[in-house]
């Protein structure tokens, strides 16, 4: 199965949207991956004995690094390979398309690296793999990231052992980028799932597994200084990780609990 479904006519399209392109972050007529058919890879493991990977398209750097070129008209389809013990503090963000107000108040609301150690340490999910995953995902050439940048990353997930993948979008045309590279995760035999805030963006492109609920782009993993919003979208997304038989795109319940919550006075 095609990361990008009949790819040489995408890149027609493509092209002819690239000609007649009037800024570098008008997306205006973009040209949308439009999958068909999702690849499935059934978990092997119960979460609580799963090595779990984070994948991130906030754009995060460690600071004094080379950040990621937001310059680029086709994108940047560079990664880095961050360690998960990492203080904040000490993170940057080179994203596009997004407000990075959120990420840049509240870390976790894109990189929940403490969310899920909290996870860990309560035994749902075996471990937080000892690296993450981080890209700008406002990639308009889906087609050299799907054959250039997503192989890269696949090997580099394999090296660690990684038996599960979270996907974080970050922006509009992140929804996209995380898209295709859970679709490659899988076929190689990882199973996957992508958070959502936009269901018609995440179904367009059709990765094996996604939860969306009606968010912001830039807090896609939950409402900064919110932990508990967090930890709601998180925890109901990964367990989607075990019992679903085939690919799908689900909506989380988070929305409810949190209108409940806020009818109680509790938020």
């Amino acid at each position: 199965m095609e990361i990008i479904e009949q790819v040489d006519q995408w890149r027609e399209r493509y092209r002819s949207w690239r000609s007649q392109q009037r800024a570098d972050g008008d997306l205006g007529k973009y040209p949308f991956v439009e999958n068909k058919l999702a690849p499935f890879t059934a978990a092997r493991r119960a979460l609580p004995m799963l090595n779990l990977a984070l994948i991130s398209s906030a754009g995060a750097y460690i600071d004094g690094t080379e950040p990621f070129d937001t310059s680029k008209p086709d994108g940047d389809i560079t990664f880095r390979e961050i360690p998960t013990e990492i203080d904040p503090r000490d993170l940057q963000f080179a994203g596009r398309g997004y407000d990075q107000t959120f990420v840049r108040e509240d870390v976790n609301a894109q990189v929940p690296l403490k969310r899920l150690f909290e996870f860990e340490a309560n035994l749902i999910i075996g471990q937080l793999n000892s690296a993450f995953w981080s890209l700008c995902g406002f990639i308009p050439d889906a087609a050299s990231f799907a054959e250039i940048t997503a192989p890269k990353l696949v090997d580099r997930i394999k090296h660690y052992d990684v038996q599960g993948a979270l996907l974080i979008p970050a922006s509009e045309l992140c929804h996209q980028s995380m898209g295709l590279l859970a679709r490659a995760i899988e076929q190689a035999g990882i199973p996957t799932v992508t958070l959502s805030v936009d269901r018609n963006l995440i179904e367009r492109v059709r990765p094996p597994r996604a939860g969306f609920y009606k968010g912001q782009f830039g807090s896609v993993a939950g409402k900064p200084n919110w932990p508990e919003h967090q930890r709601r979208i998180l925890d109901e997304a990964l367990r989607w990780l075990e019992p679903m038989a085939e690919p799908g795109v689900r909506k989380l319940s988070v929305e409810l609990e949190t209108q409940v919550e806020a009818a109680r006075g509790e938020r």
